[in-house]
């Protein structure tokens, strides 16, 4: 059997009309023709009209060096400040003046420094131990190295005092020291509320026993603690020279209670260095209590030990003397209170005196002073009592002070 055939038709096409080659070439040269004549009216146009302005400044600079604005962004864009250059140029220096030479090129300076010296006077009566009130700046004669000088103030003082009780306490006599024991309790019940005292003692070497302080039972268990003494040995000066230098990191005035024999036995220091130290050492006032009185007036009858003790008690005298402070050698134990109640006058009552040297050389130098009082004539005042008795007085003041260094 023969398999199916398909039957193709066969299908008409169509085909378009070729277009005429003349017609073509007609149609590009009328568009040719258009183009061009559009050309020349733009050309024309673009001529007749206004220049464009040129374009804004920062566009033409690179991002690196934009400026940074200076002002509110308006209309017409930014206002342009220029950043300053880095690499600007400094400015020339300035001409250098013209240096003035001294004489023999030596080098001066200009410094004015008015020194001020205030001066504690204690004006006491010898009989009774009473101050002397009423006094004015006319009263008081005041001279430097034998130079009169000129008090601007004069006024009295009542404070509270700042003490140490320098205690000697060593293991040579039970007389000896229960005459400090009787010193220092007699002088411990006159202190006021509001003094500040420091208990020291010393025999071979220098003991604390309490610091400053207001505390009375603090100065009181010190003094009771004093009960078996140590070495036999009296260092004096050396436990002097370390109170001294204590009390001068303390402003204001100071007081020093020496109560002992007046002894030196081994100390590292001498008598001399000693003096220099209490001379520089500025608004430091002494008073002592020889301790042992009775005993050498019991036992006297010259030789070493009369000589010892009197060196001993010249010493004890000359440092009170030097400072402007009082020196006290009670032979019983009922002198005590009229003692201290004269220190207390000296030291609570008191006339500050100012006055400005005429030496005014910061040289370093000690000066010596000396206080008289005079009457309104210049004459040496004399004071009577009631019944018209003149009256003995003593006046207690500083002997001395260091002038200041100079300024380097």
């Amino acid at each position: 059997m023969l398999p199916p055939t398909l039957t193709l038709r066969p299908r008409r096409l169509h085909s378009r009309p070729k277009p005429h080659r003349p017609h073509l070439l007609l149609t590009a040269l009328l568009a040719a023709l258009a183009i061009a004549g559009l050309a020349i009216v733009l050309s024309a146009a673009h001529a007749q009209a206004p220049a464009a302005p040129p374009p804004a400044a920062p566009s033409a600079q690179s991002p690196d060096q934009t400026p940074d604005s200076g002002g509110p962004a308006v209309d017409n864009g930014p206002i342009v400040i220029p950043r300053k250059k880095e690499s600007e140029e400094p400015l020339p220096p300035a001409p250098a003046e013209p240096k003035v030479k001294n004489p023999n090129n030596e080098t001066y300076s200009l410094r004015v420094d008015v020194p001020l010296v205030s001066l504690d006077v204690s004006v006491i009566l010898d009989k009774n131990h009473q101050f002397v009130p009423g006094l004015k700046s006319g009263n008081f004669l005041v001279l430097e190295d034998g130079v009169e000088q000129k008090v601007d103030t004069v006024r009295i003082t009542q404070t509270p005092i700042t003490a140490v009780m320098l205690l000697e306490f060593a293991a040579n006599s039970w007389y000896v020291i229960n005459d400090m024991r009787n010193a220092s309790i007699a002088f411990f019940g006159s202190l006021h509320p509001d003094d500040y005292v420091a208990v020291m003692t010393y025999d071979l070497q220098t003991h604390i026993l309490s610091d400053f302080t207001n505390n009375k039972q603090i100065i009181a268990e010190s003094l009771n603690s004093l009960t078996f003494p140590g070495f036999s040995d009296t260092d004096m000066f050396d436990a002097l020279y370390e109170t001294l230098d204590r009390v001068s990191r303390i402003e204001g005035r100071k007081y020093i209670i020496l109560i002992g024999t007046g002894r030196d036995t081994f100390s590292k220091l001498t008598l001399d260095k000693m003096l220099a130290k209490i001379k520089a050492t500025p608004n430091v006032t002494i008073f002592t209590i020889g301790t042992g009185a009775l005993i050498n007036e019991m036992g006297a009858g010259g030789g070493m030990r009369e000589m010892n003790y009197l060196q001993a008690q010249n010493q004890l005298k000359t440092f009170a003397s030097m400072t402007g402070g009082i020196s006290f050698s009670p032979l019983f134990q009922g002198e005590l209170p009229d003692d201290f109640a004269q220190i207390n006058n000296s030291i609570r009552n008191q006339y500050l005196l100012t006055y400005r040297p005429t030496n005014s050389a910061n040289d370093g130098s000690y000066r010596k002073i000396k206080v008289i009082l005079v009457d309104n004539e210049g004459q040496p005042l004399q004071m009577a009592d009631e019944r018209g008795k003149p009256l003995k007085y003593s006046v207690i003041a500083r002997d001395g002070y260091n002038a200041k260094l100079p300024v380097e």
